[in-house]
C-alpha cells in the first residue's frame, strides 16, 4: 500500500470528509449541477448511461451526476466515508463500494464513463499510470479528469505533509499515456462561480 492511499485510509481521509461535507451548501450543490452540465455538453454520441467515480468520498459529484446519468458507482477507500456515502444513497440505486484506484472491482468496459475529481493529484507520480490504466480498462466511452493544473510536475506541502499532493497537466499525460485517446472537451472551473477549488477539467473520447 502506498503511503498517500495509507494516508486517505486513515482518520485524516474521514476528517477530510467530514469537514468538508460540513462546507457543501445549497448554492455549491447547484454550482456543482451546472458545471457538469458543462462538463458533459460533447458527452453525446453515445449520451453516457453509467459512471463510476473514482474516489467518491460521500458522493457529492454523484448527488449532481444522477440529473444526467441513471446508473452511478462510486468507490472509495476510506470505510467510513464509503459507509456513509452508501447509506446516503441506499434507497437510490447508487452503489458505492470501498475499494482503491489501483485495483477496481469491475469487468473491463463496464461504466460509459469514468472520472476522477481531485484524486490523481494525491497519487505519487510513480503510481499514477497504475490508477489511469484501470481508469482505461474499465472505461467504455468517456473519461472525465477534474484536477489542480501544473505546466511542469509540482510536489507541494499539504496539510503539513509532503509528499501527498502533486500538480501537472494531468491532461497531457492522459494523452500522452493513451495514444487512443481524443479531447472531446476541456475547461477551468474558476472558485468564486464553480463548484471546484480552481480545477482544471478533461472530457476524453475513447476511439
Amino acid at each position: 500500500m502506498s503511503k498517500q492511499l495509507e494516508l486517505w485510509r486513515s482518520d485524516f481521509g474521514w476528517q477530510y470528509t467530514a469537514r468538508n461535507n460540513n462546507r457543501i451548501t445549497q448554492e455549491d450543490q447547484r454550482c456543482l449541477l451546472r458545471d457538469w452540465g458543462k462538463i458533459l455538453t460533447h458527452a453525446v454520441t453515445p449520451h453516457p448511461l453509467s459512471a463510476l467515480e473514482i474516489g467518491c468520498s460521500i458522493g457529492r459529484n454523484i448527488g449532481a451526476l444522477r440529473s444526467f446519468i441513471p446508473r452511478i458507482h462510486g468507490i472509495e477507500p476510506n470505510a467510513k466515508a464509503a459507509a456513509m456515502a452508501s447509506e446516503m444513497y441506499a434507497d437510490s440505486g447508487v452503489v458505492i463500494l470501498e475499494a482503491t484506484a489501483f485495483d477496481l472491482p469491475f469487468d473491463d468496459n463496464s461504466f460509459d464513463l469514468v472520472f476522477t475529481s481531485g484524486v490523481l493529484i494525491h497519487i505519487d507520480p510513480d503510481d499514477l499510470s497504475r490508477a489511469t490504466d484501470e481508469i482505461m480498462r474499465v472505461s467504455r466511452h468517456y473519461i472525465v479528469c477534474i484536477e489542480y493544473f501544473s505546466h511542469t510536475p509540482e510536489n507541494l506541502t499539504y496539510h503539513g505533509r509532503e509528499g501527498y499532493l502533486f500538480k501537472r497537466d494531468f491532461g497531457k499525460f492522459y494523452l500522452d499515456q493513451y495514444p487512443g485517446l481524443r479531447v472531446l472537451d476541456y475547461g477551468f472551473l474558476w472558485q468564486p462561480l464553480d463548484s471546484s477549488d480552481n480545477s482544471n477539467w478533461w472530457l476524453f473520447g475513447k476511439r
